[in-house]
């Protein structure tokens, strides 16, 4: 094999390529995109006639359409093209209208048939694979092309999904990504919710058995967020962004199609909340006055119901509105109830200005709601202020925190114009009930 090589990629129907290939002889490979494209695609050719040059096999120069000057410079002979015209364009390649095959040879999981009469989509739905909004069918060819978002291999085990503890490929991940209507991109953000969503100290089966609100919520972190396009500022928890509302929502399709974890059976929350279709948002790193949720690019998971707002559109002075948020703050599961539900604070931008010019800390901050959230007995104990709810008599001489060290989180998301923050309430807090679990995102 010799050091150089020069390959010349032409098709028939192309006028140039007739023009050049009777001067091409013995000196060039020829590929003719009529009898295969495989070559194309591997090469990425658009425009025929292509000319290659190969260096020990690496592609060292290329050309497209037909220059003389040019053609005679990569190629070094003198001649070449002698009584041809000096330029002609070349054509469109085949390539770029024949859709390149998908390998979908590496699928393991089992093909569902449908029939002919039925649609496509509507099976899905009958056969229990939809959260109740319609599903993008998945077929082979999209989870092939969903699986080229990762490194990790198809069959590799990622977890085992409860409640059923079935063991989950990141070829299962792939297929309910493609349902959610994920970008491949997004592939490896899922991979990692669906990691840190099995792990014991999430709980996961524990989230779906409660009769309480609560269900995964995602924030991303990192680059990643903002190379998949996700949204960290106006209306961050609502509609309208492709990656935000699919990821959360395939991490929810896994564990009711791979897990088994369905309303009405293990799911038996009485009256859940609309973030369990999908509840997932990148945090404003770009624009905080503090450290973000985690470092470099990570999923992190909460135990959260829906959110609710926090209005203050009036304090100046970060002590004002840290009042603020601790007075709502304790309103999560019941102002007389603490230390067994953790929470997370989503402060916007206008609001976060206030203890940037202050030169606040995300600590400072956190310890001054803790300091108005320390709420004596006398208020908390069943039958204060006429309401039975409550922690028993015993506690009435004690003085409690409303949350443990660890259960609140502070999140910076959010547009740019409104004095508004909001509350995701938790879940019971701690090994009884869920911890926070943060993951990195590989591959």
């Amino acid at each position: 094999m010799t050091a150089e090589r020069y390959v010349v990629v032409v098709n028939g129907e192309c006028p140039t390529c007739a023009l050049v290939r009777p001067a091409l002889g013995s000196r060039f490979d020829v590929v003719d995109e009529d009898e295969s494209l495989e070559f194309s695609y591997e090469y990425e050719i658009e425009t025929v006639p292509t000319l290659l040059k190969f260096t020990h096999g690496e592609v060292v120069e290329r050309t497209v359409g037909w220059s003389r000057d040019i053609w005679r410079k990569i190629t070094g002979i003198e001649d070449l093209g002698e009584g041809l015209p000096e330029h002609r364009p070349g054509c469109g390649s085949r390539a770029l209208e024949v859709p390149k095959p998908i390998d979908t040879t590496h699928l393991k999981s089992r093909r569902v048939a449908i029939g002919s009469a039925e649609d496509d989509i509507e099976a899905c739905i009958a056969r229990g694979w939809s959260d109740g909004l319609p599903v993008v069918p998945p077929t082979p060819e999209r989870v092939a092309r969903m699986l080229a978002g990762t490194k990790r291999d198809a069959q590799e085990i990622v977890a085992e999904i409860p409640p059923d503890l079935a063991p989950c490929t990141v070829e299962k991940v792939a297929i309910n990504a493609v349902m959610a209507g994920c970008e491949s991109s997004y592939l490896p953000v899922v991979l990692a919710a669906v990691e840190a969503a099995c792990t014991d100290e999430f709980n996961m089966h524990g989230l779906l058995a409660t009769t309480y609100f609560s269900g995964p919520v995602i924030v991303v972190n990192g680059p990643i967020a903002k190379r998949i396009g996700m949204n960290s500022g106006v209306n961050v928890l609502g509609q309208g962004n492709r990656a935000n509302s699919s990821i959360g929502r395939a991490l929810q399709l896994l564990i009711r199609n791979v897990g088994g974890g369905r309303p009405g059976g293990v799911d038996r929350a009485t009256l859940g909340n609309p973030g369990k279709l999908s509840f997932c948002f990148a945090e404003d790193e770009d624009n905080s006055p503090w450290e973000p949720l985690a470092e470099g690019d990570a999923v992190t998971l909460f135990c959260g119901e829906g959110p609710r707002g926090v209005v203050d559109q009036i304090s100046r002075t970060p002590e004002s509105l840290a009042k603020s948020f601790a007075a709502c703050l304790r309103t999560v599961a019941h102002p007389k109830l603490v230390l067994g539900f953790d929470a997370m604070l989503i402060v916007s931008p206008e609001h976060a200005s206030r203890f940037r010019h202050a030169g606040w800390t995300k600590q400072r901050l956190r310890d001054e709601i803790y300091a108005n959230l320390n709420i004596h007995g006398s208020e908390l104990v069943r039958g204060a202020g006429g309401i039975e709810e409550g922690l028993p008599e015993g506690f009435k001489d004690a003085t409690l925190p409303k949350f443990r060290p660890e259960g609140l989180l502070i999140v910076h998301a959010g547009g740019g114009a409104g004095l508004f923050s909001a509350i995701v309430g938790g879940w019971v807090a701690g090994a009884t009930g869920s911890q926070t679990v943060t993951r990195a995102i590989g591959d």
